[in-house]
C-alpha cells in the first residue's frame, strides 16, 4: 500500500488550489473518502436501520395490544358502574308507584336512603305525565318544574331509559340525568322517576381507573365534547381537538401528534349510554424502553463510527497529510510574492511620479525665491504684506510637496529610514491634530483611550504619521457625517504596541475585505481615489517590521489593528503580528 500512496503523493505535491491538477486532487481525494465511508458504514448503517425498524414495529404492536387490554377493561368497568346505577332507578321505579311516592315525604325518605349508598346523588323527583315535577327532594327548588320542553325528557318517554349528557340545567352546576318512565295504570300516559348525579361523581370514578399504563382517562359526549376533565385537553364541555367517533362494538385506535408529542389514542362506546370512553398514551417513542434501546444503540453506532473514522483517517492521512504541509507553505509563500509584486509596481509608478513632479515644484520654488528677493528690494506697497504672506504660502506647499515625493522615492527604492524613539500617544495626538479641522467639518468624534504607560518605540516618525493619517483619513471617508472614532493603544506583549482605529461607519463586506489592501483598488468612483493609500499603508508597516489587519461587521463598523514592535525592526528582524 505505501508505494500506491507515495506515487500519488508524488503526482499531488505542487500547488492544486487554483490549478487543474489542484481540482482532480480533490477528487480523488473525495472519492478515496466516499469509497472508504461507503465500505465501512454501509453495512453498518443497513443493520442498524434494521434493528430500530423492527424494534420500533414490536413496541408499536405491543403498545397497541395493552392500550387496547385496558381500553376494554376501562370500558367494562364503566358499563357496570352505569348498569349499577341503572338497577337501582329500575327498582325504586318497580317498587315504588306513581301513588306511592307522591305521598307526602316518601321521595324525600326515599332520597336520603339513595344518599346513604350512593352520595353523588343530588336530588330525586318525580314527574308527572304532563311533565311537572310533582314531587322533589334534594338542595334546589324545584318542585313545579316543567320539564316537558327539556330534550332528556322526550327522549326518556320514547326509551323508558335515558341517561343525559353531561349538563348545567337549573342549577348552573355540571350533572346528568338519570331518568326512567312508568306507564300509569289503565292509562296511556307515562310518569318519570329522575335523579339527577353530580359530575364529580362521574369524575371520580374515571379516576379511579386511570393507570400507568395510559396518561389521561375521560369521557365524551357524541360530539366530541368532554364530560369529564381531561389532563391533555382541559375541562368539561370544551372541544376535545381530534376526537374520532368510534364504530358502535368496536374500539377505535390511532397514532396522533399534538402540541409535539406523538400520542396513541383509543375510544369506544359506553353502552346503554351517551358517552365515548376515550384513553391517551404517550407514543412509545417517550417510553422508557425506547430511550434505553435508542441510548444503546447510540453508543453502539458511535463505537463503530470511532473505530472506523480512525481506519480512514489513517488511512486517508498517509495521502494528505504532506501534501496539506507543503501546500500551505507554498499558498503563503505565494502569497506574499504576490504582494511584494505588487507593492513593486507601486514603487516603480511612485518613482516615475516623484520624478515628473519634483521639475516642476524646483521651478515653482525657484520663481517663489526670485519674487521673495524682489519684495526685499522694492518698496512699500499696496497688498505688500499679503502677498509676502502667500509667497511663504507657495514655499511652504513646495517644502511639503518635497517631503511626500522624498518619501515616495523612499518608498520605491527601499530607501533607509531615520529612526528614533518615539511616544505613539504623543504622535497620534499630533495626527488628530492634522485633521481636527475635517472632523469637526464632518462632525465626527475622536474617543482616545491611550494607555499611559507604554514604552517609547524604535521607528520613523513620518512613515508612522503616514501610516496613521491613511487609516483615519480613511475612517473619516467611511462615517462621512455624524459619528465616532475610536483609538486605543495598548501594550499587547513584551515585545508589540497595539494600536485599534474603530469607527462607526458602514463597515466592510468580505469580498471587499479579501482586497483591501491590494494596490488601484477602491470602492469609491471614478476620480474619488486611487487606491494606493492603504496599500502604501500596508507596504511602510511592514517595512517598520510592524503589521496591519482589518476586522468588520457590516453595518456596524471597521476596526484596523496596527501591530509595532517596540525595538528597532531593522536589529530584531521581521515582525509577523
Amino acid at each position: 500500500m505505501r508505494p500506491f500512496f507515495q506515487k500519488i503523493n508524488d503526482f499531488l505535491v505542487s500547488p492544486f488550489q487554483w490549478s487543474e491538477r489542484g481540482r482532480r486532487y480533490t477528487r480523488i481525494r473525495l472519492m478515496l473518502y466516499g469509497v472508504m465511508f461507503i465500505i465501512f458504514f454501509s453495512p453498518l448503517i443497513v443493520a442498524t436501520g434494521l434493528n430500530i425498524s423492527e424494534y420500533k414495529r414490536l413496541l408499536k404492536q405491543e403498545e397497541m395490544e395493552q392500550l387496547l387490554w385496558q381500553t376494554q377493561g376501562a370500558q367494562k368497568t364503566v358499563e357496570a358502574f352505569i348498569h349499577e346505577l341503572q338497577s337501582v332507578i329500575k327498582f325504586v321505579s318497580r317498587e315504588y308507584s306513581y301513588e306511592d311516592l307522591l305521598e307526602k315525604n316518601a321521595v324525600s325518605e326515599l332520597f336520603a336512603l339513595l344518599k346513604i349508598q350512593y352520595p353523588g346523588f343530588v336530588d330525586l323527583g318525580v314527574i308527572g305525565p304532563n311533565g311537572i315535577q310533582k314531587r322533589y327532594a334534594g338542595p334546589f327548588r324545584l318542585q313545579g318544574y316543567d320539564y316537558s320542553e327539556q330534550g332528556w325528557y322526550g327522549k326518556v318517554l320514547t326509551r323508558r331509559l335515558f341517561i343525559s349528557d353531561v349538563f348545567m340545567g337549573y342549577r348552573k352546576v355540571p350533572h346528568f340525568v338519570l331518568a326512567v318512565s312508568n306507564k300509569l295504570p289503565g292509562k296511556e300516559e307515562y310518569w318519570v322517576l329522575r335523579v339527577s348525579i353530580d359530575d364529580e361523581t362521574l369524575q371520580n370514578y374515571v379516576s379511579t381507573i386511570n393507570t400507568k399504563a395510559s396518561h389521561d382517562i375521560f369521557l365524551t359526549n357524541n360530539q366530541g365534547v368532554l364530560q369529564t376533565k381531561s389532563d391533555i385537553f382541559g375541562e368539561i364541555f370544551e372541544k376535545h381537538p381530534f376526537f374520532v367517533r368510534p364504530k358502535k362494538g368496536a374500539i377505535t385506535t390511532r397514532y396522533k401528534t399534538y402540541e409535539g408529542v406523538k400520542y396513541l389514542k383509543s375510544y369506544v362506546h359506553i353502552e346503554n349510554s351517551p358517552w365515548i370512553l376515550g384513553i391517551i398514551k404517550e407514543g412509545y417513542e417517550y417510553g422508557e424502553t425506547w430511550s434505553s434501546f435508542r441510548h444503546r444503540q447510540r453508543l453502539i453506532f458511535l463505537g463503530c463510527t470511532i473505530l472506523s473514522l480512525v481506519v480512514i483517517v489513517q488511512l486517508v492521512h498517509v495521502i494528505t497529510s504532506r501534501l496539506r504541509e507543503s501546500d500551505k507553505k507554498r499558498n503563503i509563500a505565494t502569497n506574499e510574492a504576490e504582494h511584494t509584486n505588487k507593492l513593486a509596481s507601486i514603487g516603480r509608478l511612485a518613482a516615475g511620479v516623484a520624478h515628473e513632479i519634483n521639475n516642476p515644484l524646483a521651478i515653482i520654488d525657484q520663481k517663489a525665491g526670485l519674487m521673495t528677493d524682489l519684495m526685499e528690494f522694492s518698496g512699500d506697497f499696496k497688498h505688500k504684506e499679503k502677498l509676502q504672506k502667500s509667497l511663504d504660502g507657495i514655499s511652504n506647499a513646495v517644502e511639503r510637496c518635497k517631503v511626500i515625493t522624498h518619501r515616495l522615492l523612499g518608498f520605491a527604492r527601499r530607501m533607509d529610514v531615520a529612526f528614533e524613539h518615539i511616544s505613539i500617544n504623543d504622535l497620534l495626538r499630533e495626527v488628530l491634530g492634522f485633521l481636527e479641522k475635517e472632523a469637526l467639518f464632518s462632525r465626527i468624534r475622536f474617543e482616545l483611550s491611550f494607555s499611559e504607560d507604554l514604552p517609547m518605540v524604535f521607528s520613523d516618525r513620518g512613515q508612522l504619521q503616514q501610516i496613521f493619517l491613511n487609516i483615519i483619513n480613511n475612517a473619516i471617508d467611511a462615517i462621512g457625517k455624524d459619528g465616532d472614532i475610536m483609538i486605543l493603544t495598548s501594550l499587547r506583549d513584551e515585545e508589540v504596541i497595539e494600536v485599534r482605529i474603530t469607527d462607526t461607519g458602514p463597515g466592510i463586506s468580505p469580498e471587499v475585505k479579501k482586497r483591501i489592501f491590494d494596490p488601484f483598488f477602491t470602492t469609491k468612483g471614478a476620480g474619488e481615489g486611487t487606491g494606493l493609500g492603504l496599500s502604501i499603508t500596508y507596504g511602510l508597516a511592514k517595512k517598520l517590521g510592524g503589521n496591519i489587519s482589518v476586522e468588520s461587521v457590516v453595518g456596524k463598523g471597521t476596526t484596523f489593528k496596527v501591530n509595532l514592535p517596540i525595538n528597532d525592526a531593522r536589529k530584531e528582524g521581521s515582525f509577523n503580528g
